[in-house]
C-alpha cells in the first residue's frame, strides 16, 4: 500500500541528500560498528564501499521490518475477510460461518509473514538493494474490494500471477528498465518527493492525527478523528514524534528504531492498563490497527494451507465467461501491471534518493536485478495467495537508519520469517509507533524537491501534478500517471512533439487506458 516508510540539512546543490542520522564512516575504520575492511560477505554486498557498517545495516534492516510488520495483521484483514462472488473466503471456507473467518486470516497472516521474508532475502541477494517487498496495498485492496465480488478467489489470483508473468517478460526483454531511463531527472524526483508526502500522510493517517469525517458537505480530511485530538493512541504517535525528532536532531544513533520500540513499550503499558481496545469496538480513541497487548493464545504454529496454490489458484477462471469475459481480463491485468510497474519504478528512485545510492543518471545500482526481483515476486504473492508483493516505501525509514545494502534485507527477511512464529510480538506494535518514523521521512524525501527544475514549465507542470496527486488521491500510481500525461500534453503545447520519447509515448498511453478503464468496462 508504499512503503514505504519503509520512511538533514537543506540542499542547495544538484546532489541528492544524504539522509542517514549519522555521517557515513570513514572506509576502512576498525572501530566497534565501523565496516568491514576485507570479507566476502563486505564484497559481495559492498558493505565499506557504500560507506555502511555491519550495526548499520541490522539497525536498518530492524527498522524497516518494523516499519512494514503492520502488513501481517492488515493484509489478513482485507483480503482474508473479505467474500468473493461465491460467498467464499481466499481460503475456500464459506464466510457465512464466523470461525473461518480467524482460520482465514490466520493462514494470510502466516503465509503473508513467510513470502515476505523469503523475497525479502532473495531482493538483497539478487539485487542487494536496500529495498523490502511484502504483500502491495494498492493491488491486494483491488483484489478484495473490486475483483473478488465479481469472480471467484482462485480466479482472482490467477490474474495476479499472470500480472507478474508479464512484468517479468518486460523485464527480461529489457523494456522496463528502457522505461526507467526514458523518464526524464525531475519527473523522477517529483515521484520521489510525492511518495515522501504521501508515506507521511499515510503515518498521519495510521495514526488517528487526521481522518476522513463522515456525513455530507464535511471536509475531506480532520483533525483527529471527531476533529480534535482525543485518546491515549493518538498522544502516543505525538510524544513518539516529539521523541524521534529530538533524538534525530541531537543525531542519535538508531533513532528511528529507538523510538520504535520505545513508543511500542509505552503503548503495552496503556493498554494493560486503560484497556482501550482497536478502533472498530472503539471507534474514537481505539488503536487504529494493532492492539499492542501480548496475548497467549495467538501463539501457535503457522497455518500455510494457502502455499498449496493447486487448491486456490485458477489461470484460466477470469477468462472463462466467454469474449467479454477475457477481455475484462485482459484489461485487469493491465491495470494491476500498471499499479505494479509504476509504484516499483517511484519507489526505487525515493529509496535511492535517500541513501544516496543512484548514480550521476539517477538509477540505482543492479537495476536489471531489482526489477526482477520485483517482477517475480507480483507471480509468487498471487502463487501463495496474499496478492501481489512488491518492493515497500516503507524501506526508506530503514534506509533513513543507516542501511546501504541488501544485507539489511537479509535482517529484515528473516524478522519476517521468525514473525511466522511469534506474531503476538509483531502484533504488539501499534501503528502509533511506527507513524512517527513514515512523518519523519516522509519530511527526507521531501528535501529533494530543490533539486526539480520548477523555472522550466515543461517539467514543473508535471511534477507538481505528481507531488499533489500522490497524497491526494492517496495512490502513487495516479500521481504518476496524471503527471506522465501533463508533461506529453506541456510538450505538445510548446510544439516540442518530437522531444516526447516514443517509450513515453507508449506510457502515456497505457495511463489514458488506465484513467478510462471505469468507462471501457461500461462499455465492454
Amino acid at each position: 500500500m508504499a512503503q514505504k516508510s519503509p520512511r538533514a540539512a537543506v540542499v542547495a546543490t544538484k546532489q541528492a541528500p544524504k539522509t542517514s542520522p549519522t555521517p557515513p564512516p570513514s572506509r576502512g575504520s576498525r572501530s566497534s560498528g565501523g565496516p568491514l575492511s576485507s570479507g566476502g560477505l563486505d564484497k559481495f554486498f559492498d558493505i565499506t564501499r557504500r560507506g555502511s557498517s555491519i550495526a548499520q545495516e541490522v539497525r536498518g534492516g530492524l527498522v524497516t521490518f518494523f516499519s512494514m510488520a503492520y502488513i501481517i495483521a492488515l493484509n489478513p484483514i482485507i483480503i482474508g475477510t473479505t467474500p468473493d462472488v461465491n460467498g467464499n473466503l481466499i481460503s475456500g471456507l464459506p464466510a457465512s460461518d464466523g470461525a473461518n473467518i480467524g482460520l482465514t486470516m490466520a493462514m494470510v497472516a502466516a503465509a503473508t509473514a513467510l513470502i515476505a521474508g523469503i523475497l525479502t532475502i532473495v531482493m538483497g541477494v539478487a539485487g542487494r538493494f536496500p529495498v523490502a517487498l511484502a504483500a502491495g496495498l494498492g493491488i491486494n485492496a483491488i483484489a478484495a474490494y473490486t475483483l473478488a465480488p465479481r469472480m471467484e478467489w482462485k480466479s482472482v489470483m490467477g490474474l495476479i500471477v499472470w500480472e507478474g508473468i508479464v512484468i517479468t517478460i518486460l523485464v527480461l526483454t529489457g523494456f522496463r528498465q528502457a522505461v526507467f531511463k526514458a523518464v526524464p531527472q525531475s519527473l523522477r524526483t517529483a515521484i520521489s518527493v510525492g511518495i515522501g508526502l504521501f508515506i507521511a500522510l499515510i503515518g498521519l493517517v495510521d495514526a488517528g492525527f487526521v481522518s476522513k469525517p463522515g456525513g455530507a458537505g464535511t471536509t475531506p480530511l480532520q483533525l483527529g478523528r471527531t476533529g480534535t485530538l482525543l485518546g491515549w493512541p493518538v498522544l502516543v504517535f505525538v510524544v513518539g514524534l516529539i521523541l524521534v525528532i529530538f533524538l534525530y536532531v541531537r543525531r542519535v544513533k538508531g533513532a528511528l528504531l529507538i523510538g520504535i520500540i520505545a513508543m511500542t513499550v509505552v503503548a503495552v503499558i496503556v493498554q494493560a492498563i486503560a484497556k482501550i481496545g482497536d478502533s472498530v469496538s472503539n471507534p474514537t480513541t481505539g488503536w487504529s490497527l494493532n492492539v499492542p497487548a501480548m496475548k497467549t493464545s495467538d501463539w501457535a504454529l503457522p497455518n500455510l494451507e494457502l502455499l498449496k496454490f493447486w487448491d486456490h489458484v485458477s489461470l484460466t477462471g477470469a477468462f472463462s465467461g466467454g469474449a467479454t469475459a477475457a477481455v475484462t481480463a485482459l484489461l485487469t491485468i493491465l491495470a494491476l501491471m500498471l499499479a505494479d510497474f509504476f509504484d516499483t519504478m517511484g519507489t526505487v528512485v525515493a529509496i535511492g534518493k535517500t541513501g544516496d545510492l543512484l548514480d550521476a543518471r539517477g538509477n540505482p545500482p543492479h537495476t536489471q536485478a531489482i526489477f526482477l526481483v520485483d517482477s517475480v515476486s507480483a507471480a509468487v504473492g498471487g502463487l501463495g495467495s496474499v496478492s501481489s508483493n512488491t518492493c515497500y516505501i516503507e524501506s526508506a525509514s530503514g534506509v533513513s537508519e543507516g542501511a546501504r545494502t541488501g544485507f539489511a534485507n537479509i535482517i529484515t527477511g528473516a524478522a519476517f520469517i521468525v514473525a511466522m512464529f511469534i506474531s503476538p510480538l509483531v502484533n504488539a506494535v501499534p501503528s502509533e509507533a511506527v507513524a512517527p518514523v513514515l512523518v519523519i521521512v516522509g519530511f527526507l524525501m521531501m528535501q529533494q524537491v530543490v533539486e526539480i527544475e520548477w523555472t522550466d514549465l515543461e517539467l514543473a507542470l508535471p511534477a507538481f501534478f505528481i507531488i499533489a496527486l500522490m497524497p491526494f488521491s492517496y495512490s502513487i500510481t495516479v500521481g504518476i500517471g496524471v503527471g506522465f500525461l501533463v508533461y506529453v500534453l506541456t510538450k505538445i503545447a510548446k510544439g516540442k512533439i518530437r522531444e516526447i520519447k516514443p517509450l513515453l509515448w507508449i506510457i502515456a498511453a497505457l495511463f489514458l487506458i488506465y484513467f478510462l478503464d471505469g468507462v471501457l468496462q461500461k462499455i465492454i
